[in-house]
C-alpha cells in the first residue's frame, strides 16, 4: 500500500470520527447522518460535483462560496457546511466521500449495526431484500444495515458478506471453481 494511501485512510478516518463527536455533541447525529447520506448521493449522481470536488484550480474562497451555496439548497445543517469548509481550508475536502462514509460507519458501528452486503444476478424488489434482511437480523441476533447492489456479471445466485464471513453462491464463483480445477489437471 502506498504511503499516500495509508496517509488519506489515516486522515479520512479521524476526520470522520472528529464529525461524528461533534455531531454527538450537539445533538444532531441523526441529521448530520442524512446530510451525509444527501451529500454522498449527490456525489454519485452528479459529473459537476465531483468536478468541483477534485479540481485543483479553484480558490479555497471560490469553493467554498460554491459549496455553502449547493448546501444551502440542499438544506444541510450548518454543522456539517462548517465541517466541509473546515476540510476545504486545510485542503482535504478531496477526501470527503470516504470521510463522510467512514463517518457512517460509525453511526452504524455506535449503533450495534452489523454491515451485510448482498450481491444478486436479479434485480430484487424491497420486499426480498428486507425479507433477507430479517432473516439475517434474527441469525445473527443483530441489527442489519445491508448494502444491496444488483450485479449481472454473477450470472445466477447471490453473494452476501455479513461483517468478514462471505457466502458465494454465484454461477460466476461456480464456474471459477470448474476452471481452477480444470487447470489443476
Amino acid at each position: 500500500m502506498s504511503k499516500d494511501k495509508v496517509f488519506s485512510n489515516t486522515s479520512a478516518n479521524r476526520y470522520s470520527l472528529a464529525l461524528y463527536e461533534l455531531s454527538e455533541e450537539s445533538d444532531l447525529l441523526s441529521q448530520i447522518e442524512m446530510n451525509s447520506v444527501k451529500i454522498l448521493k449527490l456525489i454519485g449522481t452528479s459529473v459537476d460535483f465531483n468536478n468541483l470536488i477534485k479540481d485543483p484550480t479553484i480558490s479555497r474562497k471560490e469553493l467554498i462560496n460554491a459549496i455553502n451555496k449547493i448546501f444551502d439548497y440542499l438544506k444541510i445543517e450548518n454543522l456539517l457546511k462548517n465541517f466541509t469548509n473546515f476540510l476545504i481550508t486545510k485542503r482535504r475536502f478531496f477526501f470527503i466521500e470516504q470521510i463522510l462514509n467512514n463517518f457512517i460507519e460509525i453511526c452504524s458501528e455506535k449503533r450495534g449495526e452489523l454491515k451485510t452486503e448482498i450481491r444478486s444476478a436479479k434485480s430484487l424488489s424491497n420486499d426480498e431484500i428486507n425479507k433477507i434482511k430479517d432473516e439475517l437480523s434474527k441469525y445473527f441476533t443483530s441489527k442489519i444495515r445491508l448494502d444491496y447492489k444488483y450485479d449481472k456479471s454473477l450470472i445466477g445466485g447471490l453473494i452476501v458478506q455479513v461483517g468478514s464471513m462471505m457466502i458465494d453462491t454465484s454461477i460466476k464463483n461456480k464456474l471459477k471453481q470448474i476452471e481452477n480445477k480444470m487447470m489443476k489437471v
